[in-house]
C-alpha cells in the first residue's frame, strides 16, 4: 500500500509538472501588454537588434495593435520600409489606435496634393476624436489655414 501511495504521488508529480510546462508555453505565445511592447520597441531603436525586431512583428502578426504602431514608427524613417510602414499604420489605426492615425496623417500629408490634404485631414479628425492633442492641434492648424487661403486677398 505504502508503494502505491509513493508511486501515485510521483504520477501526480509529474502530470502537474506538464501541464505546467504546457501553460507556460501557451503563456511565452501571448501578445504581453502595451508597456512591454514599447520598452522592446524602444530597446529597438536605441540597440537595434534582430531578435527584437522579430518579436515585435510576431506581435504584429498577431494582431496586437500597438506591435503595428511601434514597427511603424521605427519603420517610416527607412525609405525602404516607410510603405510598409504605412500599412501597419494604416491598420492600427482602423483598429482605434489614435497614434497610428495621427502618424499615418503626418505621412499622407503633402501640400501639392490636394487629395492627400483631405485624407490627412480625416486621419487628423479620428485621432482626434480619440484625444489625441498633436492632432486637434493640426487639425485646427489646417482647417483655420484653409480658411485663410479662401479669403480674398485683400483681406490677408
Amino acid at each position: 500500500m505504502e508503494l502505491f501511495n509513493k508511486s501515485g504521488a510521483l504520477i501526480a508529480f509529474v502530470l502537474v509538472s506538464v501541464g505546467a510546462l504546457i501553460a507556460c508555453q501557451a503563456k511565452e505565445d501571448a501578445v504581453p501588454p502595451a508597456p512591454v511592447i514599447e520598452a522592446v520597441a524602444q530597446k529597438l531603436t536605441i540597440h537595434g537588434g534582430a531578435a527584437a525586431e522579430r518579436r515585435l512583428r510576431e506581435w504584429a502578426e498577431q494582431g496586437s495593435v500597438v506591435a503595428k504602431r511601434e514597427l511603424g514608427m521605427i519603420y517610416q524613417s527607412k525609405t525602404q520600409q516607410r510603405g510598409e510602414a504605412m500599412r501597419l499604420f494604416e491598420e492600427a489605426a482602423r483598429a482605434g489606435d489614435s497614434e497610428s492615425a495621427f502618424q499615418l496623417a503626418e505621412m499622407v500629408r503633402a501640400p501639392s496634393d490636394s487629395g492627400a490634404e483631405s485624407r490627412a485631414l480625416s486621419l487628423y479628425q479620428q485621432a482626434a476624436e480619440r484625444s489625441h492633442a498633436k492632432a486637434a492641434l493640426r487639425l485646427a492648424s489646417l482647417i483655420r489655414g484653409a480658411d485663410v487661403a479662401a479669403q480674398p486677398a485683400a483681406l490677408k
